[in-house]
């Protein structure tokens, strides 16, 4: 029966064979052990699309569960009212279970119905109130807080029908998604005539009926972003007019007065502007700020819960470790009046003691003095001999300087004397020469002869000549041997000076080597002095003579 009825009440297909099958009889009883929540969830409420009265539905789960924790105390509202109570107790409760009211969700009801009533809110009463709530438990369940509104905590002075009249419009607010309602007068499409009825205001339709008590419907009017609401003028004896356009039609409305046609134009402006920006009905939106804000409260909490838990421990922890350190100083301070006795004894024998090692390290002291200064003296003789011996070092480099020079100007003399013996040795070659051709020219027939002594006047002239520049050749080569023999003597003062610096050098413990020229092969000695070519050239050169000598012949 119960699953029937729900299927019912919700739209949804009832499948008997899913239901005989899932509750098969067991040894267990006629229920089985599965339990009927799965089946609950998996046939039913898995089905439901949302086409159903959800009033019906409440209604049905109220008639299940009022019966048997309903209060059986008398209380100052109807079962109707507690019924609506109910609901909109499961609107603004927890997501958790056991359901439960927390006390901002409390003030915020009572605040609504007492706004509703048309009475002032009591805040230092229900402050109290929120006080002993808050020191037994989190917040109120279902049929707590219809007790607490029945018994009239905070209605007092009212009726019970102005507190009836509450409920119902909060019941219409928060469930209903009832924004706004009222009688006005409509302005039919066909007739023309105007007709009172009643106006209900939702998320995105106005619905008019006969009367209020919604039992003769008359028509919609469908609401959605295009739709938008205007002032008019008054005309046809008709005041406080104003005009609702929609796609397809256009409603003229009269409101009983400037206020009320005030009221209704912004309650439906601002239906179309929720319905453009695709936000939920103002009551849900503001309860699910609240729920965000208690949210981020609670963690706020918990989170400053965590920190005095971990100051908590790092206070105790630093109380530990106070009373460590303290009985450490304890310890500390008998160990040092023990040290202190010990060192008062042993003062005495170290005084003693002190000043025979202080007259002990005068004496060591004097005689460090003394090796210091010993050593001063030593390190300034040695200094002394270092710059010396660089001293030596700078002249010696210059010594070498001028052998090196005076080396170059033997080589350069060498070069000019060898380029003048090969000179006078062309010369010579050709004197030979030409002696030669003169024998053959005297061997000629007598008839040639005046013709060859014409040609030998002519070279003998080119003898004296070849002969003035044997001469000149002569002289340039004594100045030559002049200058070598100046090269030489400076060579000879170079190698004496550089042989005085050796000295000094072997008397300063060989601490510098000198650089030396290499061994010379001996030189020939000519007429004119040390030739500048080998005594291997020379043979090559006679052999030279010989074989030009055997060929002219």
């Amino acid at each position: 029966v119960l699953s029937h009825n729900l299927c019912t009440v919700l739209n949804v297909p009832h499948d008997p064979v899913a239901l005989e099958e899932h509750f098969r009889d067991d040894d267990e009883g006629p229920v089985s052990n599965q339990g009927y929540m799965p089946y609950l969830n998996k046939f039913i409420l898995e089905k439901v699309q949302g086409n159903f009265d959800k009033v019906e539905f409440n209604r049905m789960c109220w008639t299940l569960c009022a019966k048997k924790n309903l209060s059986k105390s008398p209380l100052l509202i109807s079962d109707e009212d507690a019924f609506k109570v109910w609901v909109i107790f499961n609107f603004l409760s927890e997501d958790k279970y056991p359901l439960i009211i927390v006390p901002e969700e409390i003030e915020y009801l009572l605040k609504k119905l007492t706004e509703a009533m048309g009475a002032g809110w009591q805040q230092e009463q229900f402050d109290h109130y929120k006080i002993a709530l808050n020191t037994s438990r989190e917040g109120l369940s279902a049929w707590e807080l219809i007790d607490l509104i029945g018994s009239g905590q905070f209605s007092k002075g009212m009726d019970r029908q102005t507190v009836s009249m509450a409920i119902n419009e909060v019941f219409n607010e928060l469930i209903l998604d009832v924004l706004k309602q009222g009688y006005m007068l409509k302005k039919g499409h066909k007739r023309k005539n105007w007709t009172e009825r009643w106006f209900v205001l939702k998320p995105n339709i106005i619905s008019y009926y006969v009367s209020e008590d919604l039992k003769d419907k008359k028509g919609d009017i469908i609401l959605d972003g295009n739709c938008c609401v205007e002032a008019l003028p008054d005309k046809d004896g008709k005041k406080c007019l104003f005009l609702i356009k929609c796609l397809d039609k256009s409603f003229e409305i009269s409101a009983s007065d400037k206020k009320k046609k005030q009221e209704w134009i912004q309650a439906i402006q601002t239906t179309v502007n929720l319905l453009r920006a695709g936000s939920p009905p103002p009551h849900k939106e503001a309860r699910q700020k609240r729920k965000e804000l208690r949210q981020k409260l609670l963690a706020e909490q918990e989170e400053l819960e965590r920190q005095m838990k971990e100051l908590q421990t790092a206070n105790e922890n630093k109380q530990k470790e106070l009373e460590t350190v303290r009985k450490q100083l304890e310890a500390a301070a008998a160990r040092a009046a023990e040290e202190e006795k010990k060192r008062l004894q042993t003062q005495v024998e170290l005084q003693d003691r002190f000043s025979l090692e202080l007259e002990r390290e005068k004496m060591v002291r004097q005689k460090m003095e003394e090796q210091v200064a010993q050593k001063s003296s030593e390190l300034e003789q040695y200094l002394q001999r270092v710059r010396e011996l660089e001293e030596m070092y700078k002249q010696l480099q210059e010594a070498l300087e001028d052998e090196k020079q005076a080396r170059q100007d033997e080589e350069t003399v060498r070069k000019l004397q060898a380029r003048l013996l090969e000179e006078e040795s062309a010369k010579r070659a050709e004197l030979e020469k030409w002696h030669l051709q003169q024998q053959q020219t005297i061997q000629m027939t007598e008839a040639e002869k005046q013709e060859l002594e014409n040609q030998r006047m002519i070279k003998e002239q080119a003898l004296q000549v070849a002969m003035q520049q044997l001469e000149q050749l002569e002289l340039e080569r004594k100045e030559a041997l002049e200058q070598y023999e100046e090269v030489k003597k400076k060579l000879e003062t170079a190698a004496n000076n550089t042989k005085s610096w050796k000295d000094k050098v072997a008397h300063h413990e060989g601490l510098i080597r000198l650089i030396e020229p290499g061994s010379k092969n001996p030189h020939l000695i000519t007429n004119w002095g040390p030739a500048a070519f080998t005594e291997a050239e020379l043979e090559q050169r006679q052999k030279s003579w010989k074989g030009k000598k055997a060929t002219s012949e």
